[in-house]
């Protein structure tokens, strides 16, 4: 299966997310803050970053600003998860480099089809 990042600064929300990806047998890491998450990304290879928009120390657009500026990094697969679901902040999502958008709150099985759906893009 998948290695994924989970950059969630939210407890109860990522607690939530590792229990319906690990029962998808994915290998996944965890993230409290955007800088926790930089430095995991910098230092790991994943199959798919999960990244909340609003996060201590670095935002989910900062965060992807900086995976994006890093030559070993720059196309791994990101999805960000926001309650900022309107137009304009969805736009900004994707034109900051994310590859794909989720909006919270969203259903377990959305996420795992979601998921499912990009990994199997790869392939």
């Amino acid at each position: 299966m998948a290695r994924i990042l989970i950059a969630e600064d939210e407890e109860v929300l990522r607690m939530l997310m590792v229990d319906t990806l690990e029962d998808e047998g994915h290998e996944l890491d965890e993230a409290a803050d955007g800088q926790e998450a930089v430095n995991q990304i910098l230092e790991n290879d994943y199959d798919l970053i999960l990244l909340d928009y609003m996060m201590p120390l670095f935002t989910g657009l900062e965060v992807i600003e900086k995976v994006r500026n890093s030559p070993l990094k720059k196309d791994v697969k990101i999805m960000m998860v926001s309650a900022k679901s309107q137009q304009t902040d969805k736009d900004l999502v994707m034109k900051s480099g994310a590859d794909y958008f989720i909006a919270k709150p969203y259903s377990p099985i959305e996420l795992v089809q979601r998921i499912e759906d990009i990994l199997n893009e790869e392939s």
